[in-house]
């Protein structure tokens, strides 16, 4: 138990037999973030534990207090997970070997999903459920600890890095796209091949070993049932002779990405949107009814809830990657629009060259923050020195089992 002012908090397992109807309840009346300027509700489908429970090590913890005799009640809950994940590279020592450089791996945690009840907030409770946490990462031997939020979020970024020491570490972009309702009219200029989760998981491997936040599981996140597939593009006048061949002498131009469901998962609804705003969204609907020659842009019920894909992996090389990347995502939107999603998403570094080929909607689309601490200072610095510290680079890995 603790003592928190007046207030006797505990801080514990999350139990799924007996906290599940109060943890879903608290995510209702909690929003989780802006979307247009909108709040965007999450629905978990009934399962808190939904956007751990891929992850190789995970924990969720609840924040309860005494509101009366024999009567408890959830008030806050954090969820964290724990993987093996790349932070720099190095050279080899043998200057002969086939790879330039070697990934530097490090346990890495990753704290998401904190949520405290609107009517207990300013009592310290979120800073208590990151620190219980913390020992928790801790315990596992992890080396750091990272969060995500929206760059706006003042609330959430003063408690990581004023009360909880973390550091500012990289900033990419969320890119939504709505799903229209028509396919997106793909060029015969790019010949898409979709690879199977070995070929996928080699590629990967090779090439974007080296890229931060890689995860080292990458086989685990590929084979997963939520993931769709894994989808090469490269110039149609190249000819596709195998992945063998492929990384041994790859085209000039390629692109590759890779689709998870999260559809499955969870749920996401705009609220608070105004009637103006709905009204136009209508209306661009029953236009494209009406006219559907046209194939108008229309922007799909995103005020109901809605599933959506989220597209990662994202990398290519070359002249022409861009517009590789540009024919992916038309396949990722049909692939949405046969699920019945409301929209695509995926998120890349600032510095990402291949952005320019991610065609997206900046009203829904919007600026993260990811905030980086240093849990073990007692690790040697290696090759790599202290992650916290350390320059971005062109491209980061998003891991999907942590959004």
């Amino acid at each position: 138990m603790v003592e928190n002012g007046c207030l006797q908090l505990v801080v514990r397992e999350y139990d799924v037999e007996k906290d599940c109807k109060q943890v879903v309840e608290l995510e209702r009346r909690c929003e989780v973030g802006p979307t247009a300027k909108l709040s965007l509700f999450t629905d978990l489908l009934g399962d808190p534990l939904c956007r751990i429970r891929n992850s190789p090590s995970f924990l969720m913890l609840v924040a309860e207090i005494q509101v009366g005799q024999g009567k408890k009640e959830i008030v806050g809950m954090v969820r964290g997970c724990i993987k093996t994940a790349t932070c720099g590279k190095k050279l080899p020592r043998n200057p002969t070997a086939s790879l330039s450089h070697r990934p530097i791996y490090t346990k890495l945690a990753y704290i998401l999903g904190l949520r405290v009840s609107p009517s207990h907030r300013r009592m310290r409770i979120g800073l208590k459920l990151v620190q219980k946490m913390e020992e928790w990462f801790r315990q596992k031997g992890a080396e750091y600890a990272y969060m995500a939020t929206e760059s706006d979020n003042d609330a959430s970024i003063n408690l990581f890095t004023k009360k909880c020491a973390y550091s500012k570490f990289r900033t990419p972009s969320i890119l939504v796209q709505p799903v229209f309702a028509h396919n997106v009219r793909v060029t015969k200029r790019v010949t898409v091949i979709k690879l199977t989760p070995l070929e996928a998981e080699s590629l990967y491997t090779c090439r974007f070993s080296t890229t931060e936040f890689f995860p080292r599981d990458i086989g685990s996140i590929l084979n997963n049932k939520l993931n769709l597939g894994t989808f090469l593009a490269i110039n149609s006048n190249e000819e596709w002779a195998g992945l063998d061949r492929f990384l041994s002498r790859p085209p000039v131009s390629w692109a590759v990405m890779s689709v998870w469901n999260c559809k499955d998962v969870y749920t996401l609804e705009v609220k608070g949107a105004s009637m103006v705003r709905r009204g136009f969204c209508k209306t661009s609907r029953v236009l494209d009814r009406a006219l559907p020659w046209l194939k108008l842009p229309s922007v799909p019920d995103l005020f109901k809830p809605f599933g959506f894909h989220f597209l990662y992996g994202l990398g290519g090389n070359g002249p022409l990657a861009v517009k590789l990347t540009k024919a992916l995502c038309g396949i990722a939107h049909n692939l949405a629009k046969e699920y019945g999603c409301g929209v695509v998403a995926t998120e890349v570094s600032g510095n990402e060259p291949l952005m320019l080929g991610i065609p997206h909607w900046k009203k829904l689309s919007c600026a993260d923050l990811w905030c980086l601490k240093r849990l073990l200072e007692d690790y040697s610095d290696g090759d790599v020195g202290d992650w916290t510290k350390s320059e971005p680079g062109l491209s980061i890995f998003v891991d999907p089992r942590e959004l």
